[in-house]
């Protein structure tokens, strides 16, 4: 090692979903398969590209303030982010200070462990049990601090609102951040424990419900203490960081509510549909929440089906972890596009 590489700060990263180039049938990242909303196509088109020359607003006003509407909060209780990977890394930075093991399940969002080794942060990972759902009295422990997804991801399961009051509560001294980029597809939202609970952040997307992955809008919900503080950070660190385009687009995603709503219809109609699929062919699989499904078969080994899959253009994701080494996540796509893999696996399990 050369004496330079000693103070080089090292990291296992984050592994993201391949993103292949040609055309295939794209079930692995958890996209939405359709388009934006029509005001974001219309803002494109029509936006004044003079306005490239100048720098965006570092507050991103016009967003948050479309956010805090939606939302029904004060403008000053938004933090928005390009993408809530930002989001989150902010929240790692700022909050995450103490010596005590931050707490997170053991399979969830493998970015959390990243972050973690980033910043030097202690963790601790809880298992879950054997259905792979969370262990409350797990997070009763001492700690520095609480974060978990709700879904989960992979497992797309959904804890009710109960279980994440019941966390939050235990643990009124550190602050938990509640990760909710598939909530849409699923149940309540923490949000509705915001006033209730100063130590507690909810994170959310614009990546799956509203189609806008390729944006990346993220946001944070919390008290106004929490949000200053995450700006003050933002601030130190880079404080023009979502631009113009992204901006404009993100308000015209927030404000066709209908499209939305009749987007994540369409994908839960169709969820449900595949599970039915998946069960007729002998596939095991949780309660999905979320706009994928975390599935198995008994029969057949998970790489193998991945392999099989993408040498027929079909993506779907695999780990190979521990645990869940005989698991696939399948992203729900449209009707068409699950109607293929179907099709496929039908042919390859000669059914």
């Amino acid at each position: 090692m050369r004496e330079f590489e000693k103070n080089i700060r090292k990291v296992e990263p984050y592994v993201p979903g391949e993103q292949p180039q040609q055309k295939v049938i794209k079930l692995n990242t958890n996209e939405n398969p359709y388009p934006p909303a029509p005001g974001v196509v219309k803002a494109l088109k029509e936006m004044n590209t003079d306005r490239l020359r100048l720098y965006p607003d570092p507050s991103s006003g016009a967003l948050t303030k479309e956010l805090s509407e939606f939302y029904h909060v004060d403008t000053s209780q938004v933090f928005v982010g390009v993408g809530s990977d930002d989001v989150l890394s902010m929240c790692f930075l700022t909050f995450f200070n103490s010596e005590k093991p931050v707490i997170f399940p053991d399979i969830t969002y493998s970015f959390y462990k990243v972050w973690a080794d980033l910043y030097r942060i202690p963790y601790e990972c809880p298992r879950l049990d054997e259905n792979f759902r969370l262990v409350k009295e797990d997070y009763y422990r001492e700690n520095g601090g609480v974060i978990f997804p709700n879904p989960n991801a992979p497992t797309a399961l959904y804890e009710e609102l109960s279980v994440v009051e019941d966390i939050i509560s235990h643990n009124r001294d550190v602050i938990v951040i509640v990760d909710e980029a598939y909530i849409d597809f699923a149940g309540r939202s923490a949000l509705k424990l915001i006033e209730k609970y100063d130590n507690l952040i909810v994170v959310q997307t614009f990546s799956k419900a509203r189609s806008m992955a390729g944006m990346r809008i993220g946001y944070a919900i919390s008290n106004p203490t929490l949000i200053k503080y995450l700006n003050d950070a933002k601030y130190s660190f880079n404080s023009y960081t979502m631009n113009q385009a992204a901006q404009l687009c993100g308000v015209e995603a927030v404000r066709d509510k209908a499209y939305f709503e009749e987007n994540i219809r369409k994908i839960i109609e169709v969820r449900e549909w595949a599970k039915g699929e998946l069960r007729e062919l002998g596939f095991r699989f949780t309660d999905s929440k979320a706009n994928f499904i975390f599935a198995t078969h008994p029969d057949y080994d998970a790489k193998e089906l991945f392999e099989a899959l993408k040498a027929e253009g079909i993506y779907v994701r695999f780990w190979g972890s521990e645990r869940i080494e005989q698991y696939m996540r399948i992203t729900v796509g449209t009707k068409e596009e699950m109607k293929a893999m179907f099709s496929f696996l039908r042919k390859y399990m000669s059914i």
